[in-house]
C-alpha cells in the first residue's frame, strides 16, 4: 500500500486515523515489529516505517499492510550523510504529518527524533533499547551520552525496554525518571510463544540439525544467539568454554550469529572461533528455533544490553540460561527459577553457572519449565502491544487540542529575532541603496506605511519601500495601481525588494519571517470563519500560499493554504518555505495576477461570516 505524499496542501478529505511513523536505523530492526504493526492498524491506526532500505523493509509492508519509505541511514558517526539522511526524514514527515513518531535503535532515535522535533510531530516517542555509552571511554562516550541526551530532549516519553535500563538512563544523566515508560514487564516486542515452543527429545528435525553442524547426538552443547561482538561477552565465553572443556571434553560451543566490524572481537577470540573444531559458527541465519533445542544451556555473557529477546526465546522453548547481571540483562531472567545469574565479565563465575547447568538434567528441566510459564505469563507480545496502544491513546488525548506549542512559539520567535536580525544586517547597505533612488526618482517619502491586521487581527503598521507615487486624476480620485507604479517600483516588486523594511516588523515581533501575508484591513469583515483562521498566528514576510503561486493565485485558493499552513506549521515547514521563497525570488514566479499590476481585491467569498 505505497502512498506518494504530496507537498501541496489539499483540499480534499484525509483520513481521520491518526498516523503513526516509526523510524529505525537498518531495515534488520523492522523485523522486531513485525505483528505489532498489524495489532496496530486494527487498533484503528495508520502505520508507516522508514528505515534504511533493505529486504526486511519489504516484507513488512507485505506481512503487515503497513507503508514503508526507505530513507539511508549510516549506523556510525558521518556528517554529511547523518545531515542527509536528516533531510530526507524531515521531508518525509512533513508530507505524512503524522500524529505519533516512534524511533528507536541509537542513529535513527537521534536523527528520527530531530526530524520530528522540527516537524512539530504533536506525540513524540523514544524508545530507548539500551545505552552503548556504558562500555564507551573518553571522547567517545561523551559523544554518545550527549548524542542519547538529545534524542531523549526531542521527545515527549522515552519507552525503556528494561527497569534496570531506565534506571541507568536516569543515573548518567540521559532524562528524567518522569519523562519514562515501559510497556508491561518490559521488553521492546516480547516473544511469539508458539513460534519458540519446546519440542520432545530425539525430534527428527533437532537430530537432523545436529547432523548438518556436525555435532555429535551425545555430545552436550552450550549455545549463544545473537551478534559476535565484544560487548556480548563473546571474549568471556570463549575462557569458560575452554575451562568447562577440561571437565567435559566431548563439550561443543554453538554460535548463531555473524562477527561484525563495529564492536570488533580480540584478534585471539576471532582465532579461536576459526581454529578450534569444537567452536560450531552456524552465522546468521533466518530462523533461529530450532537452533535453541540443540542447546542444553544458552548463555548471554553481555556487558550491557536493554532486553535481551534472546532469552527470552530461550526461556519459551524451555531451555535454561545464563545471564550476566549487566543493565537489560538482569530483567530477563529470574536467578535460580528460569536461569542463573553470574556477575559481568567474571569468566570463572560463566563457568561455574554453566558446569551446574550441565551436570543435573533435572534442575535443567525445572529451569525450563518455570521460564516457559514465566514468559508465556509475562512476555506475550499481545500484552506488550495493548500496552503500547493504551500510550498512544493516552498521549492524544492529552496533547490533543493543544494548539501552538510554547515551545514552538519560543522557538519561532528566536528563529525569527536572530535570522531576522542578520538579514537586516546583511541587507542594510542594499536597502540604503535603494531609499537613495527611491528619494531621487520618487520624492522624499522612501517608506510606505499601513496599517494592516496582525496576530488575531490586531492591526499594525506594516513597511515597505514605496513603488507608487501618490497620482490622483483630474476629479481628484487615486489613479489605479498600474498608472501610480513607478518604473522602478516595477522592478523592486518583480525582486521583492520592497519587502526588506518588513524585517523591522520582524524584529519588534508583529511579523513572522514566514506566516500568512497581511493583507488589508477592511478584508477582516469580509472573511468566513474559516478564512479568519489565518490570523491565528503572526502574518509573514512570505508564506506558504507565497510559494504554491503567490499573487497568481485566486483568493480562496489562497486562503486555502494560509489556512493549511495554520494548522501545519513547523521549524521545518518554516525553513523549507524560506528556500522556495528564495527560488521563486530569482525565478519572479507569481508576482502579478493576469490583467492586474499586484491581484485584484478581495470582495468577499460566497460564504460569509453571519453578522
Amino acid at each position: 500500500m505505497d502512498r506518494r505524499p504530496c507537498d501541496k496542501a489539499e483540499v480534499s478529505e484525509s483520513s481521520d486515523r491518526p498516523r503513526i511513523v516509526y523510524v529505525v536505523t537498518s531495515s534488520l530492526a523492522v523485523g522486531f515489529l513485525r505483528g505489532q504493526l498489524g495489532y496496530l492498524r486494527k487498533a484503528g491506526y495508520e502505520v508507516t516505517v522508514i528505515s534504511s532500505p533493505g529486504e526486511a523493509l519489504t516484507r513488512i509492508a507485505e506481512s503487515d499492510g503497513v507503508q514503508t519509505i526507505a530513507i539511508p541511514i549510516n549506523r556510525g558517526i558521518s556528517p554529511v550523510r547523518d545531515l542527509i539522511s536528516l533531510w530526507q526524514l524531515c521531508r518525509a514527515m512533513n508530507d505524512l504529518r503524522p500524529s505519533i513518531t516512534n524511533v528507536g535503535t541509537p542513529k535513527a532515535g537521534l536523527l528520527g527524533g530531530m526530524a520530528s522535533r522540527l516537524v512539530d510531530v504533536p506525540c513524540r516517542l523514544y524508545t530507548l533499547h539500551g545505552l552503548r555509552l556504558e562500555t564507551a571511554k573518553g571522547i567517545r562516550r561523551r559523544v554518545l551520552l550527549l548524542a542519547e541526551r538529545l534524542a531523549c530532549l526531542c521527545a515527549h516519553r522515552v519507552v525503556c525496554v528494561s527497569e534496570s535500563l531506565r534506571r541507568k538512563a536516569v543515573d548518567v544523566g540521559v532524562l528524567e525518571m518522569e519523562k519514562t515508560a515501559i510497556f508491561g514487564s518490559g521488553a521492546a516486542m516480547g516473544v511469539d510463544v508458539q513460534r519458540f515452543h519446546p519440542v520432545p527429545a530425539g525430534d527428527d528435525r533437532v537430530l537432523e540439525l545436529r547432523r548438518r553442524l556436525r555435532i555429535p547426538q551425545t555430545a552436550p552443547v552450550v549455545g549463544f544467539v545473537g551478534r559476535l561482538t565484544r560487548d556480548k561477552g563473546i571474549a568471556d565465553l570463549l575462557d569458560a568454554f575452554s575451562l568447562l572443556r577440561r571437565q567435559v571434553p566431548e563439550l561443543k560451543l554453538l554460535l548463531v550469529g555473524e562477527i561484525e566490524q563495529g564492536d570488533p572481537l580480540p584478534s585471539r577470540t576471532s582465532q579461536a572461533i576459526r581454529n578450534d573444531t569444537n567452536v560450531i559458527c552456524a552465522g546468521q541465519v533466518p530462523d533461529t528455533s530450532l537452533y535453541y533445542h540443540v542447546m542444553d544451556v544458552v548463555a548471554l555473557p553481555t556487558y550491557r544490553e536493554g532486553f535481551p529477546n534472546v532469552v527470552l526465546e530461550a526461556s519459551a522453548s524451555a531451555r535454561p540460561v545464563v545471564v550476566t547481571r549487566a543493565t537489560g540483562a538482569v530483567d530477563s531472567v529470574r536467578d535460580n527459577v528460569t536461569g542463573l545469574l553470574v556477575p559481568v565479565g567474571d569468566t570463572k563465575a560463566l563457568a561455574d553457572g554453566i558446569a551446574r547447568l550441565l551436570s543435573n538434567p533435572s534442575l535443567r528441566a525445572d529451569m525450563g519449565r518455570a521460564a516457559r510459564e514465566w514468559v508465556e505469563r509475562e512476555f506475550r507480545p499481545e500484552v506488550i502491544w495493548e500496552a503500547q496502544a493504551k500510550l498512544y491513546r493516552e498521549m492524544i488525548e492529552e496533547r490533543s487540542g493543544q494548539g501552538n506549542s510554547r515551545w514552538r512559539l519560543a522557538a519561532k520567535r528566536a528563529f525569527d529575532l536572530l535570522a531576522g536580525t542578520t538579514a537586516l544586517i546583511f541587507a542594510a547597505p542594499v536597502m540604503l541603496m535603494i531609499a537613495l533612488m527611491i528619494r531621487l526618482f520618487q520624492g522624499p517619502e522612501v517608506l510606505f506605511r499601513q496599517r494592516r491586521p496582525g496576530h488575531k487581527g490586531r492591526p499594525f503598521t506594516c513597511l515597505k519601500f514605496r513603488t507608487m507615487t501618490d497620482a490622483y486624476s483630474g476629479e481628484g480620485e487615486l489613479l489605479p495601481d498600474e498608472e501610480r507604479l513607478t518604473r522602478l517600483g516595477r522592478v523592486l516588486r518583480s525582486t521583492s525588494l520592497d519587502e526588506l523594511p518588513e524585517l523591522i516588523n520582524v524584529i519588534r515581533g508583529e511579523m513572522s519571517l514566514v506566516g500568512p501575508r497581511p493583507l488589508l484591513m477592511q478584508y477582516l469583515e469580509l472573511y468566513t470563519p474559516e478564512q479568519r483562521r489565518r490570523h491565528d498566528v503572526k502574518p509573514g514576510i512570505t508564506g506558504w500560499a507565497q510559494v504554491n503561486g503567490r499573487n497568481a493565485l485566486h483568493w480562496e485558493q489562497r486562503f486555502a493554504y494560509d489556512v493549511w499552513y495554520v494548522d501545519h506549521q513547523s521549524l521545518w515547514l518554516d525553513l523549507n518555505i524560506i528556500f522556495r521563497t528564495v527560488w521563486d525570488v530569482f525565478s519572479r514566479k507569481g508576482i502579478t495576477q493576469p490583467g492586474q499590476a499586484t491581484m485584484e481585491g478581495f470582495k468577499g467569498s460566497a460564504v460569509r461570516n453571519p453578522q
